[in-house]
């Protein structure tokens, strides 16, 4: 027996109604908190603001409104269409047909840099804030909206239980700052969990004070790779107890105890 034809479904602007599970789609349609985020990002004139994921244009649309142009990154190619359609009225979008993670952020910044924004899928948050950590010197600010356990693992302390490499290599190039929570409610079709938006403002490299990024990142992958252990043995290999004291860090601490700045004479030691 032969199966009937799927129905396209699509509304007035020709977007498609059901999203795309494997792609992690979730759009936002909430008026209020889109409002939210605009009044957050606070476009100014001269900016040049890039959106990932725009997806049906809940946030795209309002920007345009509010700042005449914008860039946006989509990756789903059936959504191309109906954004480039429905937004001749609101103003200029540029559309990025690609995988956010093969974008060169400098590049498209062209010596104005970017400040970014977007729902982004939560399959993909931390690749995504990790692919944009790599370009810091080319983005102004970044306003995500994300899972609100991830918000709370970007921005936790030292010691509390969900701190961890996600908050050590944010915190390290970027003022993290959460907003405000969203409900499931806001989105369609509704996730089982709460969201948040999140602010990232990178810190000027002189600021930061790392020697080698590819050092730093690899210890503190090495120090939370474990984290029952001591930094001691987490680090065997890379650091001794002599030269962890050389920094200031007791070599029987574990990782979760340790600030950022810890981290950061750790890296800048001088490998044995």
């Amino acid at each position: 027996m032969s199966r009937p034809p799927q129905v396209d479904r699509r509304d007035a602007d020709g977007f498609r109604r059901d999203a795309k599970k494997h792609l992690g789609q979730n759009f936002l349609h909430e008026r209020s908190v889109v409002d939210r985020i605009v009044l957050a990002i606070n476009p100014r004139p001269g900016d040049h603001i890039v959106e990932i994921g725009p997806g049906q244009g809940a946030l795209t649309f309002p920007l345009l409104d509010r700042h005449g142009a914008l860039t946006a990154i989509e990756f789903d190619r059936d959504l191309l269409q109906p954004l480039a359609a429905a937004a001749q009225s609101h103003g200029t979008l540029t559309l990025v047909p690609a995988d956010v993670l093969s974008v060169d952020f400098s590049a498209l910044a062209a010596g104005t840099p970017l400040r970014l924004v977007g729902n982004l899928p939560y399959n993909l948050s931390s690749p995504i804030l990790f692919h944009a950590l790599e370009h810091a010197d080319a983005i102004v600010d970044m306003h995500f909206m994300l899972q609100k356990e991830v918000v709370e693992r970007m921005a936790a302390p030292p010691g509390n239980k969900v701190y961890g490499r996600l908050s050590v290599m944010l915190q390290a190039y970027c003022t993290v700052t959460p907003l405000f929570t969203v409900g499931p409610g806001a989105f369609r079709p509704a996730p089982k969990v709460d969201s948040a938006v999140v602010r990232l403002v990178p810190r000027a490299p002189a600021q930061v004070g790392i020697d080698d990024p590819r050092r730093f990142a690899d210890i503190v992958r090495a120090a939370f790779g474990q984290r029952r252990k001591t930094l001691r043995n987490a680090l065997h290999g890379v650091l001794d107890g002599d030269a962890i004291l050389a920094a200031g860090v007791r070599p029987d601490a574990r990782a979760e105890q340790l600030h950022v700045d810890d981290f950061i004479r750790l890296a800048n030691l001088r490998a044995p």
